[in-house]
């Protein structure tokens, strides 16, 4: 009798303590301060040879860590006031937003038909506004991030893609199928709607209500200021394999990666999203549960978890650049990461970056 009771006893101490050590863990998890986040950060972007710049948020605190050189050869590091990024597909939300101010003013809907702007278009009498914006369109083009060797003005790069939308239209509609010619064509619409280009409704619309000083369309970077160069990781080797951003392949892209910006920036654009500086919430709600939508895309992006939770992974034809986003709709908690420097595949690099979400807050985001 006595054996039992000091096994039970023996028993119930192990199991105090090893609850006691896993609700240690659960806590230590959860409980990483923003010093040791940025060194979190800083180790695993040297352990797995990624250079670029992440903003970090937790609980609305925002930081950001950056790792090695933008610009390699003039040793301009990452996180210099001089150096802008392409923001790639992460672009998308931008060019969303603005389409949906234009709807609560009244001027379509999202289920306007885009033959009212582009009657030439094959299929354009099928194809709503919102299918433009959730990538059901059934268009498809080919190339939009190859380089054709020319310099497109904002309407030329909008005719060049009708050119090869009538070329290669397909009747898919109502299917996901993720294509830049779908936000070529809605900036498109922002331009015939506003009478103004499409570069100047980001500057009114987006630059100025934010107050963003490290935001631009591509070919008004001040001279102060240069785009960052992306590199790989080779044999053994950083900043091997430089490559830059190609005009002609970014001015072919307005509306869908024409834009340079960085992580801090990039996250008070998400804010904008939903504070009333760019929408309110319930345009917000609006933006990301469009009609159309056949999947979790909708306006940009993709929204995860019950709705908690919002994620856009970009990178950029023929560079090493990479861009991720994993943040909760609030804005309260998440990462923008920016790389120049990318190592691994797609899957790889997402999940680095849930490395260090699952150290921002426990159990709040998901690998991909």
């Amino acid at each position: 009798m006595k054996l039992k009771r000091r096994f039970w006893l023996f028993a119930t101490i192990i199991f105090i303590s090893l609850c006691g050590f896993l609700n240690s863990e659960q806590v230590n998890a959860k409980a990483y301060t923003s010093k040791q986040l940025r060194t979190y950060t800083k180790k695993t972007m040297r352990k797995y040879h990624l250079r670029g710049t992440i903003e970090i948020v937790q609980n609305g605190h925002r930081q950001q860590v950056s790792e090695g050189y933008g610009y390699y050869k003039r040793r301009i590091g990452n996180g210099s006031k001089k150096l802008v990024y392409p923001v790639g597909s992460l672009q998308k939300s931008i060019t969303a937003a603005i389409i949906t101010q234009l709807i609560y003013k009244n001027k379509f809907s999202q289920n306007t038909k885009i033959s009212r702007w582009y009657p030439l278009l094959k299929h354009s009498s099928k194809i709503t506004v919102g299918q433009l914006m959730t990538h059901t369109s059934g268009i498809n083009v080919s190339g939009t991030e190859s380089n054709h060797g020319i310099t497109f003005s904002e309407n030329g790069a909008i005719k060049w893609t009708i050119a090869k939308a009538d070329f290669n239209a397909s009747s898919h509609r109502n299917r996901f199928n993720y294509n830049n010619a779908n936000y070529v064509l809605l900036a498109g619409i922002i331009r015939k709607v506003t009478g103004k280009s499409y570069a100047a409704n980001v500057r009114s619309r987006i630059i100025k209500p934010l107050h963003l000083h490290q935001t631009y369309i591509y070919d008004e970077i001040p001279r102060s200021k240069t785009d960052a160069i992306s590199y790989l990781y080779r044999h053994g080797k950083n900043y091997q394999s430089a490559v830059y951003a190609n005009k002609h392949v970014v001015s072919q892209l307005p509306g869908a990666g024409d834009l340079f910006s960085t992580p801090a920036d990039y996250e008070k654009i998400q804010q904008g999203l939903c504070n009333g500086k760019i929408l309110t919430a319930k345009q917000f709600n609006y933006l990301s549960h469009l009609k159309s939508k056949v999947n979790t895309y909708s306006g940009g992006f993709y929204l995860k978890k019950g709705g908690t939770l919002k994620l856009a992974y970009g990178n950029f034809g023929d560079t090493h650049f990479v861009n991720w986003m994993q943040l909760t709709t609030d804005n309260q908690n998440g990462i923008v990461m920016f790389l120049n420097q990318p190592n691994g595949s797609k899957n790889h690099i997402k999940s680095i970056g849930y490395s260090i979400l699952s150290k921002i807050k426990a159990g709040t985001f998901i690998k991909r």
